[in-house]
């Protein structure tokens, strides 16, 4: 029997931010649903919407999958409340979002970390009371860079170009792989093969 300390601490709940409704559909802020979605396609799960927690939640075996139905500056709510009542750590939450720092088709998987400007990782910090739990950045930044105040939430809120595209689709793609392989073997394997340029 494994004892805790041995292996790695495989995450158990996969968090996917974004905001509710088709209006937000497929924008840059919306990446963390989308990896969601190809992770839930791949375990063959699919998502049912629980109204006490506000949220679209599958399951596969003993890992959960959380789209939060909140905006994204209250997510903290829906993964707050599920980590409560399944018992699960904060280390053993995995969180995906979108990074505006990043470039576009670029992805970073971290340990721990701030919340970086973002609404919805400042509320899960908040609400988890801390930051020490794992997460998956995706690039969305523009081509110029990080875009100057009252433009960075028409950035954020706009949608991919064509030419981004098949950069997005991809890395999606590969966080979902990213993903799967910290279920199965920790964050640490991850790490290591996909956070390679």
């Amino acid at each position: 029997m494994e004892t805790p300390g041995d292996g790695p601490i495989l995450p158990r709940l996969i968090v996917g931010l974004g905001n509710p409704g088709e209006t937000y559909r497929d924008t840059r802020h919306n990446v963390g649903y989308m990896v969601l979605d190809e992770v839930a396609r791949r375990m063959s799960t699919t998502f049912q919407h629980e109204k006490r927690w506000n949220c679209m939640l599958a399951r596969s075996g003993a890992t959960w999958l959380l789209k939060p139905l909140t905006f994204m500056n209250a997510s903290g709510e829906a993964v707050s409340a599920i980590s409560h009542f399944y018992k699960i750590k904060p280390e053993e939450v995995l969180v995906a979002f979108d990074d505006v720092d990043m470039p576009v088709g670029t992805l970073r998987l971290r340990p721990s970390g701030s919340a970086g400007g973002h609404n919805g990782m400042r509320s899960i910090i908040s609400l988890l009371g801390t930051d020490n739990f794992p997460r998956l950045k995706l690039g969305i930044a523009a081509e110029g860079g990080r875009p100057a105040g009252h433009k960075l939430s028409g950035h954020v809120l706009g949608r991919f170009s064509e030419d981004e595209r098949a950069a997005v689709l991809q890395a999606v793609d590969r966080a979902a792989e990213a993903v799967l392989l910290a279920l199965r073997s920790g964050l640490e394997a991850a790490m290591n093969l996909f956070n390679r340029k």
